[in-house]
């Protein structure tokens, strides 16, 4: 089979105390990595990232993603080099526009959300990088800026894209894109095409279920999500299934498979010791 980094999601409908649990759990059980969401209005992605880390030992850790609208350029690219200090390469994150109606709701929303995306990405990886950065643009202003604990090296920095523009952004400014759930092979394919940069960080999350009542709830799930192929979209069945499903999104060009338990999961430890016991050790 094709190797690829294969990960998983911890939910945010978790509460943070549980999340903590399992990503102790994960870490104990050889996950490799978890993906941690900033959705409104559950835990935030630093403060969460943040525990995951503190409270294990080898367990890699992605926030995807920070919605720019939410937050303050200078003090994300804090905490980012506070976590990539303390953690150095078990960190990465990614960044997006985030959820237009929550933006609208909590009085965040852009006229021009690429513009922003643009703007504090640009910003942000000058400061992690240790420069001193004055900008002054449509939405993000700094004068002298300069962080006194710049990390020794900066962890990987994705945005999260689903339309043409903000796909071609990510490969003009990132290290690499994250795509979301009820992304098909072939929408990884079209989404290559309009990223446009070559050898770079291609992350999918990948709706998925075990069992056999696992095949009805993950359609559900990818159906909700918008998906135009919802039985295109997911990977059920045993964890032989789910390998061997993973690989096409590999084949697609996706270098991390970010496998996703649906909602309404029974049973969240057996999906974590399954991914990394049986799944993981196929996919080499």
């Amino acid at each position: 089979m094709s190797a690829a980094r294969i990960a998983m999601v911890l939910r945010p409908e978790q509460s943070p105390e549980d999340l903590i649990q399992l990503g102790k759990y994960a870490d104990e059980v050889g996950i490799d990595e978890v993906w941690l969401w900033e959705d409104c209005f559950f835990g935030g992605g630093i403060a969460t990232a943040a525990t995951v880390l503190a409270e294990t030992t080898r367990l890699g850790v992605a926030i995807g993603v920070l919605p720019t609208p939410m937050r303050n350029t200078a003090i994300t690219a804090m905490e980012i080099s506070a976590l990539a200090r303390v953690h150095p390469d078990r960190l990465r994150v990614g960044f997006g526009h985030g959820v237009q109606s929550w933006m609208r709701q909590i009085g965040a929303k852009v006229e021009s959300p690429l513009t922003l995306l643009r703007e504090q990405f640009g910003a942000l990886e000058r400061l992690l990088r240790g420069e001193s950065v004055t900008v002054s643009g449509r939405y993000v202003n700094l004068t002298d800026v300069k962080l006194a604990w710049p990390p020794e090296k900066v962890p990987q920095l994705l945005v999260g894209a689903t339309g043409p523009k903000t796909l071609a952004l990510s490969g003009e400014l990132a290290q690499g894109t994250v795509l979301s759930g009820g992304t098909t092979p072939e929408g990884v394919r079209r989404a290559i095409a309009h990223i446009g940069a070559q050898d770079l960080e291609v992350v999918v999350y990948v709706i998925c279920a075990f069992g056999s009542s696992g095949r009805e709830r993950a359609l559900a799930e990818a159906a909700a999500s918008g998906c135009e192929s919802p039985a295109e979209a997911i990977a059920v069945g045993t964890a032989a299934d789910v390998a061997a499903a993973a690989v096409r999104w590999v084949d697609a060009g996706a270098t991390t498979v970010v496998l996703q338990p649906t909602v309404d999961e029974p049973d969240v430890r057996e999906f974590i010791r399954l991914v990394a016991q049986e799944v993981q050790p196929l996919m080499v």
